[in-house]
């Protein structure tokens, strides 16, 4: 049985679904028609296709105004379902980030090389 999580990743698995996420994530709510201008290639109804998956998935949400559809992000979706999957994977991150943090700290150390010195008073001067 496919749980909510494998939903969310066929749904996320189209690059223009992404793209709507992407927008809605960066300019807030928006309509279909909106939406649409954002990509000259598809109709409106392709559009809105897109939009009832999203909907389905409970990533977005949408508000009637007069005539349009207002759709939003709906950030909670995407908390709910990705972070049980992402905290399988912290592990690696956590010492990734830990290894970031050593070479980061450890270059700030070092004293710079006499031949970047050399450089930088050149440009100074």
């Amino acid at each position: 049985m496919p749980s909510s999580t494998d939903a969310l990743f066929r749904t996320l698995g189209d690059a223009t679904r992404r793209q709507i996420l992407d927008l809605l994530a960066e300019r807030g709510p928006l309509s279909v028609g909106q939406l649409a201008a954002e990509f000259p290639d598809l109709v409106p109804s392709g559009i809105s296709k897109h939009l009832m998956s999203l909907r389905a998935a409970g990533l977005v949400s949408a508000e009637r105004q007069g005539r349009s559809q207002i759709y939003r992000l709906e950030p909670e979706a995407l908390v709910a379902d990705l972070t049980p999957w992402i905290a399988k994977y912290e592990q690696y991150w956590s010492a990734a980030l830990e290894r970031l943090r050593n070479v980061a700290q450890a270059s700030g150390t070092k004293k710079e090389p006499a031949s970047r010195k050399a450089a930088r008073r050149g440009k100074s001067k």
